[in-house]
Formats: structure tokens, C-alpha cells, sequence
């Protein structure tokens, strides 16, 4: 989807994805100590809210202005202070080396644009700093639920995982949630990745 259609979607309801945090996002990241925090493809900013909550010094940053209209509606609702930047993450390059925490939740782009994005993201990784991506996994187009339904922009742990050289990976694999639908409870599948750097930037 282009950002004309991410601006559409996301005047259709006041939170599509709630204001509520991802669930491995808080699994994954609450104990981290505080530092500064970028997150690509923020939407309407509740990972990076929660972040700033916690004391993160917080950049989010997404192509969908009027994604980044709620998400300021709701840092301000949560006395939170965060920075918003517009911009496309096919073509952004943040800052290098800059970040201790770098999260990409749910971002699923054709592979030669993910492909960049994430050597992007590699990139702004400081010195023990953490990459965290999750995404809708493959096998969640016959197994789960929900998602994009083109098979070319869905995760698997190793497609991810080969992209984040020179990083250390931590974790690389599948988790699943439940998610609520007009049938009862079902569960999607997500692939996750956590990686960190652990030696000095060249």
C-alpha cells in the first residue's frame, strides 16, 4: 500500500491497531535499560509511545501523515514527548550508529525494498544497541490469520535474519498470537527477530 492508501486507512477509525503495544514488543523490551529508540514504520505510534513512556528517547517515523497525526494525538494524551518524522522508508536512511534500540513492527514491503530498509537499519545500531523486527510470517497465509495475503512482502525468520550482517542474532524464529475474529479465537503467525550489535561500528 502507498502512503495515499495508508492516509485512507487510517481516517476510517480512531486506532485501527489500538493503543495498545505489541504484545512482543513489551515481552521482548521492557527490561532494556532506557536509551534512545527509533521505530520504522511507527503508523500511529503505540510501540513508540509506550517506549517514550518508559523513558525512551523516542524518534517514530512513518510516510502516512495522518498516521502520525493520531500518534501525536496520542503521545500528548500520554504526556509523552516523541519525535515524529514523515518520511518513506524505501528511501530513509537514519542516522548511523545513533540508536541503542531500532524496531520494525509489522513493515512488509516487496523483498528488494526490504532489503535496503534493513541494511538501513542495521546501520543505525549503536554499540550494544538491539534490532527487533517483527512481521506476518509466510506460513500464516494457510496457518493463521489476518495479514497481508501476497506471499512476496510476508517474513520468514531466515529471510530476515540473512539480511542483518554484521549484527549478532539472538533469536530468530516463529511465535504466534491470538487474534479475535467473527469465528471465535484464532491465532496468527509472526516470524521475529532479535538481533544486536556487539563489536564496534568500522
Amino acid at each position: 500500500m502507498e502512503k495515499t492508501e495508508w492516509d485512507q486507512r487510517y481516517k476510517t477509525s480512531e486506532l485501527i491497531w489500538t493503543a495498545q503495544p505489541n504484545r512482543f514488543v513489551v515481552e521482548h523490551l521492557a527490561e532494556l535499560t532506557p536509551g534512545r529508540a527509533l521505530d520504522l514504520g511507527t503508523g500511529e505510534g503505540r510501540n513508540a509511545v509506550w517506549l517514550a513512556e518508559r523513558g525512551w528517547r523516542t524518534t517514530g517515523v512513518d510516510f502516512s501523515t495522518t498516521g502520525l497525526e493520531k500518534a501525536g494525538r496520542l503521545a500528548g494524551e500520554r504526556g509523552v514527548a516523541v519525535e515524529w518524522v514523515t518520511a518513506d522508508l524505501r528511501e530513509y536512511s537514519p542516522e548511523p550508529g545513533a540508536h541503542d534500540l531500532v524496531l520494525i513492527a509489522y513493515m512488509h514491503l516487496p523483498p528488494d525494498d526490504l532489503a535496503k530498509m534493513l541494511r538501513r537499519a542495521v546501520t543505525a545500531v549503536a554499540p550494544g544497541g538491539r534490532l527487533m523486527i517483527v512481521g506476518h510470517d509466510v506460513t500464516n497465509l494457510d496457518e493463521g490469520v489476518g495479514g497481508p495475503r501476497d506471499p512476496r512482502v510476508l517474513y520468514t525468520p531466515e529471510s530476515i535474519a540473512g539480511c542483518l550482517e554484521p549484527l549478532t542474532i539472538s533469536r530468530a524464529g516463529r511465535v504466534r498470537r491470538p487474534v479475535a475474529t467473527d469465528a471465535g479465537t484464532r491465532e496468527a503467525i509472526d516470524t521475529l527477530v532479535i538481533a544486536s550489535r556487539d563489536t564496534p561500528l568500522p
